[in-house]
């Protein structure tokens, strides 16, 4: 960079921008850089600066050519030179460095007003979704926490939010789901079973319900209930609700336990929560127990057997206590559904269970189905194999 385009003069055009209501564009930016230099840049600096401020002003700044790559599904900056990217087998280093921490401080800002939200000494951290970035659809999730809150630095982290549209022949070629398993969960779409899709982050939960959903029957009417878009499944009556969280006044907010309420009016066939998190799981529990089988959803646990401690957990939140919970439970859902991760980034569905409820009226999941064979026979295996039959689908 030329030496007469310093940081204070990029700093001077910052604040200048900063005070209009306009949108920066080249041209904006370029009046804002000869105002500020009071017109003494040549044509060379000029484009120098231009070139900077671009960089900072639009879009995600030089993370933008991270994002738009169709491999990179999360980009993690814990440091000015320490910038991560996953592209499906475990974090790897990006080339992409920024100036310093104020230059991670001013994106992860910018891109939280983007998103309508506020990020600063007051409040330190922010999740949001970007709309629009890099091309896709879906946009990006959006996380950052300032410093010192973050002891090293600005944190950022960005996940693009693809459309899962897999189908399952697509998700068995890839080694995602044995050839056994694809015909049994074709049985349990059928039948109308509904199930819990579980396992860790990244694992792989929304392309495998995506893939499932792509199985319905095309007459049957999908009402898809999500924190954020992700769901797109092959399907062609497919009606989606988005939840939104409140804008910097702390108004205009839609929960995803809204939208449950919302779309038992709108006549569906099945009801789907892309991630049960919170008191929704009450109203999803409610929903599934008043005719509307075949539902889905999916949540954060680590095996199969956690799933009911879990939603205990969750029910909690919504004023559900531990009986009513079990009780809501084990009538609304048959089939729990674990993928897994392993360790070299692999993505592979690993169990298959169901639903036992004890003398006390606990319910415990039972495993029907497991990619490890060395476990022996599945003991849940002809429960399930009585509640397919019961649904004609045997």
């Amino acid at each position: 960079m030329s030496a007469l385009v310093s940081p204070d003069l990029l700093d001077r055009v910052r604040s200048r921008l900063a005070r209009t209501s306009v949108a920066p564009s080249p041209a904006t930016v370029a009046a804002a850089i000869r105002a500020e230099s009071s017109g003494v840049l040549g044509d060379t600096d000029l484009l120098d600066a231009l070139r900077v401020l671009q960089t900072e002003l639009t879009g995600a700044g030089v993370l933008e050519p991270l994002l738009g790559q169709q491999d990179i599904s999360d980009v993690l900056v814990t440091a000015p030179d320490e910038v991560w990217v996953d592209r499906g087998a475990g974090l790897e280093r990006s080339t992409v460095t920024f100036a310093d921490e104020a230059a991670v401080r001013r994106l992860a800002q910018r891109l939280a007003l983007a998103a309508g939200r506020r990020l600063d000494d007051a409040q330190p951290w922010v999740d949001g979704r970007l709309p629009g970035v890099a091309g896709s659809d879906f946009g990006v999730r959006l996380h950052a926490v300032l410093a010192p809150v973050a002891q090293a630095g600005t944190c950022l982290s960005l996940r693009v939010l693809r459309p899962a549209t897999q189908g399952l022949d697509a998700l068995c070629a890839s080694g995602t789901v044995p050839p056994d398993a694809r015909e049994l969960l074709r049985r349990i779409v059928a039948g109308r079973l509904a199930f819990l899709v579980v396992g860790g982050t990244g694992a792989g939960k929304t392309t495998l319900l995506a893939a499932l959903l792509g199985s319905v029957p095309a007459h049957e009417r999908i009402l898809c209930v999500e924190d954020a878009a992700e769901l797109a499944p092959a399907h062609p009556h497919v009606v989606r609700l988005v939840a939104r969280a409140p804008n910097v006044e702390g108004v205009g907010e839609v929960t995803v336990r809204q939208l449950v309420r919302q779309a038992l009016r709108m006549r569906p066939d099945r009801i789907v929560v892309g991630e049960v998190r919170g008191a929704e799981v009450v109203d999803l529990l409610t929903a599934l127990n008043t005719g509307h089988d075949g539902g889905a959803g999916t949540v954060h646990a680590n095996s199969p057997e956690e799933v009911p401690a879990r939603l205990e957990a969750l029910a909690a939140l919504g004023g559900m206590d531990r009986a009513a919970l079990h009780s809501q439970l084990a009538a609304a859902v048959q089939v729990v559904l674990h993928v897994h991760r392993s360790a070299d980034g692999g993505r592979r569905l690993a169990e298959i269970g169901v639903l036992e409820r004890g003398e006390r009226g606990e319910v415990t999941v039972v495993s029907a189905w497991s990619a490890d064979r060395s476990a022996g026979p599945a003991p849940g295996a002809e429960q399930l194999a009585r509640l397919l039959a019961r649904r004609g689908t045997a």
